[in-house]
C-alpha cells in the first residue's frame, strides 16, 4: 500500500492495516544540532506526509530569514526580531496603530503567493506517491495579531472598529482565493493554522470564537470539499472547547497538543476526527524517560485509534531529546504493524 492511500484510510477510518502514518516535523533548530538523528529516522521510519513546493513567480516583500538572529519581514510586511537561531523570532512592535484601524494601510496582502508555479505542483505530486499537504496555511487570528499586537486586538475583537471589519474581509477573501488556487491543484489536502489555546483554556471568549472565526474555517474546509482533499488544522494549547466544533465544520484532522488537553479527554472524539500527533514537547520529549514515551505513545493509540484517527506525528524542535524522538517512531511503529 502507498503512503498516500494509507494516509487517505486512515482520515477515513478504513485503516486495516494497523499502521499509523509517520510524520516528523522540524525545526531548523534540530536540522543544525542533530542532523544525523533526524537522518537516521528518515531513514528507518520515513514520513508519509509531505508538503508541495511553493515557487513564487512573483517576489513577495517578505526580506530576511525568519530562522536566522536579527530582524525579518514577513509577506504582509510584519517585523519579527529573533534573538535564537533556528526558531522563529516575535513581533515587537505593530504596523497597525491606530484605535480605529486608520493606518490599516501600512498592511500588505501577499497577492504574490497566488502567482506560485501549479505545474511545479502537479509534476511533484505525481513523481511520489505520499500524501501531498499544499503549501498554503491561512493564519487569521495570528497574523491579525502579528498586524495589531496581541492586546489590542483582543479590545478590538469586543468592539470591532468598521476598518478592521473591513480589513478582516479583505483577508479572508484572499485566504479564500489562495486556498481555492491551490485545490485546483493535484495535492491530497489544505492546510491552516492558529494557536488558539493558553495551558488551560482558549484565549478567546468561545462565544466570539464560534462568531468570528469559526465562520471562516468553515469555508477553508468547503472550498477542500468542492475539490475533494482533505483539511488539516494545527492550534497549539488547550482547544478542548472548540473540537466539536471543528467536527460540526467538517475538519479531517487536528494537529493539538493532545498532553496539555488530556488524552483522556479526546476519547469522546474518537472516530470522528483524526488527530495529528503530537506527543508532548513541553516535557516528554525533553526529559523523559525511554518508558514515558512508550506509555505516551501507547495511550494515544490505545484512546484515539479506531481504523484511522491518529498520525504519528511529533516536532523535533528546540529542546528536545533526539533520542526520545527516534523512539516516538520506533514505538508507533512496534505497535502499530511493520
Amino acid at each position: 500500500m502507498t503512503s498516500r492511500r494509507l494516509v487517505y484510510e486512515t482520515l477515513e477510518f478504513s485503516n486495516k492495516t494497523g499502521r499509523a502514518p509517520r510524520h516528523m516535523w522540524t525545526l531548523p533548530w534540530a536540522e543544525t544540532h542533530h542532523g544525523d538523528m533526524i537522518q537516521r529516522i528518515h531513514s528507518e521510519y520515513p514520513d508519509d506526509i509531505v508538503s508541495a513546493p511553493q515557487i513564487l513567480k512573483e517576489k513577495t516583500i517578505a526580506e530576511g530569514d525568519e530562522y536566522a538572529k536579527g530582524f525579518y519581514k514577513d509577506q504582509w510586511g510584519c517585523l519579527f526580531t529573533n534573538i535564537h537561531e533556528g526558531v522563529i523570532g516575535e513581533v515587537k512592535d505593530a504596523i497597525v496603530k491606530g484605535e480605529e484601524w486608520e493606518d490599516v494601510e501600512n498592511v500588505h496582502i501577499p497577492v504574490e503567493q497566488l502567482s506560485f508555479d501549479r505545474e511545479a505542483v502537479n509534476e511533484f505530486c505525481r513523481n511520489t506517491d505520499k500524501f501531498v499537504v499544499s503549501a498554503a496555511c491561512p493564519r487569521p487570528f495570528e497574523q491579525l495579531q502579528f498586524i495589531r499586537g496581541t492586546e489590542n486586538l483582543y479590545m478590538d475583537l469586543v468592539d470591532m472598529p468598521e476598518k478592521m471589519k473591513d480589513f478582516l474581509g479583505k483577508m479572508h477573501a484572499f485566504y479564500c482565493e489562495w486556498l481555492e488556487e491551490w485545490a485546483k491543484t493535484d495535492v491530497d489536502a489544505l492546510n491552516f493554522m492558529d494557536d488558539w489555546g493558553s495551558q488551560n483554556n482558549l484565549l478567546i471568549s468561545p462565544q466570539m470564537w464560534k462568531e468570528i472565526f469559526k465562520p471562516m474555517y468553515k469555508d477553508y474546509i468547503d472550498i477542500a470539499k468542492r475539490y475533494n482533499k482533505k483539511t488539516i488544522m494545527h492550534s497549539d494549547g488547550n482547544t478542548l472547547q472548540i473540537i466539536p466544533e471543528l467536527i460540526e465544520i467538517g475538519l479531517d484532522a487536528l494537529n493539538a497538543q493532545l498532553f496539555c488537553i488530556g488524552v483522556e479527554k479526546l476519547a469522546p472524539f474518537a472516530g470522528k476526527l483524526t488527530f495529528w500527533g503530537e506527543i508532548d514537547r513541553q516535557h516528554l520529549l525533553v526529559e523523559g524517560t525511554k518508558e514515558d514515551i512508550r506509555h505516551a505513545v501507547t495511550q494515544v493509540k490505545d484512546t484515539l485509534w479506531k481504523d484511522g484517527g491518529c498520525i504519528a506525528q511529533c516536532e523535533f524542535g528546540p529542546g528536545a531529546n533526539p533520542e526520545n524522538v527516534y523512539e516516538v517512531f520506533r514505538i508507533w511503529n512496534e505497535i502499530t504493524g511493520k
